[in-house]
């Protein structure tokens, strides 16, 4: 069975991150899967508004670490979606964890509706890691600077009406109505012209590409000093053996 389906519904696709029993977490065979969806969705010109969710009980804990797969794909980078440069609109639709990964695939979306039940986080700190997937510079950029801070060093995680009221969620639904409302909100969308939309979004992301840039350089100068740290050994070997991480490494200035 595939990790990834998807289904359309008029002009609207969705597409169900479906591995439950790894929380959705993402491998090679669903960073593919996605790749293949969103192609679809950026090439078909029947299909005006796209949907990403995961389950009833999990939208996604991010990198299936235990894996360590390559997740870069040609078109969308990370995931698929990552570095995606998109002009149909693309909501995501999201029911209790996204983790790591899973809130930077949120991050990379238009729009986002959440469950009650959602929790957004970022803690790959706590692993020894850090943020790779955009989350260094798009929560920033989503965020009041000192929440997106909070979650990027505490490991906390953001509740769904805490999310709304900071801007970074469109709307918050009861639990199991968040593909519902995603719906609702697409059919909306299309009610206006494609061309609009698309040049619309096409503009808006136009004023972040010198930035976006920028944003890479430094993700990629983190993660390259991450690699080097014993850190990061101890922080998986923690999370795989389900105890404390035990820290020794001073920071460089």
């Amino acid at each position: 069975m595939s990790t990834v389906t998807t289904e359309r519904q008029g002009k609207v696709l969705v597409i169900r991150i479906e591995r439950e029993e790894r929380r959705n977490a993402i491998n090679r065979e669903t960073a593919e899967g996605i790749e293949s969806a969103l192609d679809l969705l950026d090439d078909d010109p029947q299909l005006w508004v796209g949907i990403i969710t995961g389950t009833n009980t999990v939208f996604s804990a991010g990198t299936d670490i235990r894996e360590r797969a390559d997740l870069r794909m040609p078109r969308g980078g990370e995931y698929g979606i990552i570095r995606r440069q998109r002009t149909t609109p693309l909501i995501a639709a999201v029911e209790g964890y996204a983790l790591g990964g899973g809130f930077e695939i949120a991050l990379a979306c238009d729009l986002v509706v959440a469950s009650r039940t959602a929790q957004f986080g970022l803690p790959e700190t706590r692993r020894g890691l850090v943020a790779t997937s955009g989350a260094l510079f798009r929560a920033p950029r989503a965020l009041p600077l000192n929440v997106a801070r909070e979650l990027l060093i505490t490991g906390r995680t953001l509740d769904p009406e805490r999310a709304l009221n900071l801007g970074v969620v469109n709307s918050v639904t009861e639990p199991g109505k968040a593909l519902e409302e995603a719906l609702t909100m697409a059919s909306q969308i299309c009610e206006s012209s494609p061309t609009s939309v698309s040049l619309t979004l096409k503009s808006v992301n136009a004023l972040y590409t010198e930035d976006d840039s920028q944003g890479w350089e430094v993700t990629d100068t983190a993660r390259d000093h991450i690699l080097a740290s014993p850190d990061i050994a101890e922080g998986l070997d923690a999370f795989a053996n389900r105890r404390v991480p035990r820290w020794n490494n001073v920071p460089s200035a």
